[in-house]
């Protein structure tokens, strides 16, 4: 709802210092970038197993991602008109927002903090809730689990293939009787693997149709002198 040239993100929780709002207001004049973000440098006060599952994360979400997602970043940011209008355009309901700052592409400045305590009250993030919020930002900007069954079931038919030669090349060769076990194995594999390849192929096109389904725009325009577009 925030109508200004420029608008600001921030937490009510003073994790997120109002004393840098003066230094990304001078940034984006100065600099002429679409956004001022920040980031963390240290998790202080955090405890251990959240820093490392954060720093997992990100990781992860990066190498699978095509949206590159800063490690460390805030919602905390300044942003000008139209980079706003550009976040505004994403229709979908489900909003990982770090993502979509990303994916909208503007150019961004990033400035470091470090980590405040929290001046009141408790974090209603849980372990839990911060697992679940993590799998909704790497389900909404990656399909790569998705190609995964088609992966696997790629790897499981190679292998049950390559156990059936040997299978065949030790009767051949070497006169040894079939036994029960590894023949009955191979089917297995081999059958197993056809079917995830098959639940793959048809989990990338439910990936496509899941992609579709965001109406996400096709591409951003940032400024036009077309005063019917703007």
């Amino acid at each position: 709802m925030a109508k200004g040239d420029y608008v600001v993100t921030m937490d009510a929780d003073m994790q997120d210092p109002p004393s840098l709002l003066p230094k990304m207001i001078s940034i984006i004049e100065k600099e002429g970038c679409d956004s001022v973000a920040t980031r963390r440098v240290t998790r202080k006060g955090e405890p251990p197993i959240r820093s490392l599952c954060a720093r997992i994360f990100y990781k992860l979400i990066n190498s699978i991602s095509d949206t590159e997602i800063m490690d460390g970043a805030r919602d905390y940011r300044l942003m000008t008109r139209q980079m706003v209008e550009a976040v505004l355009s994403i229709g979908e309901y489900n909003r990982f927002s770090k993502g979509i700052f990303s994916w909208v592409g503007f150019k961004t400045t990033w400035i470091e903090f470090e980590n405040a305590q929290r001046l009141a009250g408790e974090s209603s993030w849980s372990f839990l809730s911060l697992l679940l919020y993590s799998i909704e930002g790497i389900t909404a900007f990656s399909t790569v689990p998705l190609q995964l069954a088609s992966i696997a079931g790629i790897l499981l038919f190679m292998f049950a293939l390559a156990l059936g030669l040997v299978i065949v090349a030790k009767t051949l060769l070497f006169g040894d009787p079939v036994s029960g076990w590894p023949s009955l194995a191979c089917l297995v594999l081999f059958v197993g693997g056809l079917q995830l390849l098959c639940v793959g192929i048809m989990g990338q096109y439910l990936a496509k149709t899941y992609m579709e389904t965001k109406h996400r725009p096709i591409y951003i325009l940032k400024e036009t002198n077309d005063d019917n577009e703007r």
